[in-house]
């Protein structure tokens, strides 16, 4: 994750907010330790000489050449929460932090009364651990961790500072702006590349490429690990699973990737990489150039000129937003069953004024017209969940549902192997709106 930079130098995503949780996750990962864990701890000029050691075992293990010298600063738990703050502070303004917020509570992800900030900070200064930053190209040391674990912990961020290196992070992360789909996708190639490194300097001199899949794995035991941590186990399913998403996904597109030609063939993917989470959690998508289709979703004349509506954003949710979104409002069963059918989607978010009121407006694409109505029918259960007073209008199909409530009217369409929808449509915009969304 590891990548700061001032928001003015993009748009709003939720994977700017993951960012965070992604960078210190990383370290809990590698080695989840209680923040009462008592072990002896590596004098600060050992931990240095340590990094230096290791980052020459992981470019003699990647292939990564070290092209210049490695900045390392040992810091300590406190400071390292302090640094995290303030750059949460620096990277989001109140207004980017109000817009992120607002896209959760629409997709019914968290209450009216969520406070994003407050839960971020809370968030990732439970799990803070050291980390390789690349916009200060300099590797932060924790001087907490066990010499017995240190090494694992700089065997992945030290992964980083090489990437960094020979690709620069910040700008390889930030190349996908206004797409968090492809950006999500980029970070599992960061992340799942320094996981893979990692394990492959545990399993040696067995190659990780005949190692059977690891994934499964993984995933058990962070969930373990991070049963000590009560903020992330307690955190909403959604943002566990994009928070782990890099690392448990990625590492499986890479070991993956491995079977197919060794680090020479994942160093290639940084040259061109996936532009979808499809293609992490399929990853023969990816490696057999299966391409994958893109949805356009223009601004509805139906809704310009509603008083007090405002366009707030708008981009791509992919697979694994899909998957978080069933996972947490259906069931994981369900999310494990039907998120790969995604192909497409592009959604619109418009915020009334007085805040907590929105006009929702999304188009996706399955992989079948079955698919697409299984979508259908899932999402009519997340509009009873999101407005408990939902009532149907005479006018629903077993393709169509119109229901009304406080918000105002909700569409829902299904339409072939696609399923549109438009939620909080003002009363007198709706058949307009409906047409619309028939004519895409």
């Amino acid at each position: 994750m590891g990548a700061f930079e001032t928001m003015k130098l993009f748009k709003p995503s939720w994977r700017s907010v993951f960012r965070f949780l992604r960078l210190l996750i990383a370290a809990g990962v590698l080695a989840a330790l209680p923040a009462t864990a008592v072990a002896q701890q590596p004098a600060a000029q050992d931990l240095l000489s340590q990094a230096d050691e290791v980052l020459h075992q992981m470019s003699e293990l990647t292939g990564l050449p070290i092209k210049g010298p490695l900045k390392k600063q040992v810091i300590s738990r406190a400071e390292i929460e302090k640094y995290l703050i303030e750059n949460l502070h620096a990277e989001m303004t109140p207004a980017e932090l109000h817009a992120q917020e607002a896209t959760l509570r629409a997709f019914g992800l968290v209450s009216g009364k969520f406070n994003l900030e407050k839960f971020l900070i809370s968030f990732y200064t439970e799990q803070a651990a050291g980390f390789y930053d690349p916009k200060r190209k300099t590797m932060f040391i924790a001087d907490w961790i066990p010499a017995d674990t240190q090494s694992q912990v700089l065997s992945h961020e030290l992964t980083h500072a090489l990437q960094d290196q020979s690709w620069d992070l910040e700008k390889f992360l930030h190349a996908t702006r206004d797409n968090d789909d492809a950006t999500n996708a980029r970070q599992a190639v960061v992340e799942g590349y320094a996981t893979a490194a990692m394990m492959q300097q545990m399993t040696a001199p067995v190659e990780l490429a005949q190692v059977p899949s690891i994934e499964p794995l993984m995933e058990m035991v962070i969930h373990q690990q991070f049963e000590e941590f009560p903020m992330f186990s307690g955190a909403p399913y959604f943002f566990r699973v994009q928070a782990l998403f890099p690392y448990l996904q990625g590492m499986g597109f890479m070991q993956f990737g491995l079977q197919q030609g060794g680090w020479k063939s994942l160093n290639a993917i940084f040259q061109n990489p996936p532009d979808a989470t499809k293609q992490i959690f399929e990853p023969r998508t990816y490696f057999d150039r299966q391409p994958l289709p893109t949805l356009t979703l223009a601004h509805p004349a139906a809704l310009d000129g509603v008083a007090g509506l405002e366009f707030l954003s708008e981009n791509v949710m992919g697979e694994l937003g899909y998957y978080s979104l069933l996972g947490q409002l259906i069931s994981e069963d369900e999310a494990k069953a039907l998120s790969n059918a995604w192909m497409a989607d592009r959604y619109l978010l418009y915020e009334r004024s007085g805040g907590n009121d929105y006009t929702l407006v999304a188009r996706t694409r399955w992989t079948s017209p079955e698919t697409a109505l299984a979508f259908f029918r899932d999402y009519h259960t997340i509009l009873g969940y999101k407005y408990p007073a939902l009532a149907t209008d005479k006018r629903s199909t077993p393709d169509l549902f119109i229901g009304s409530a406080a918000n105002g009217l909700n569409l829902l369409l299904r339409k072939g192997n696609e399923c549109l929808w438009a939620e909080g449509v003002p009363v007198a915009r709706a058949e307009a709106l409906l047409t619309w969304l028939r004519a895409l």
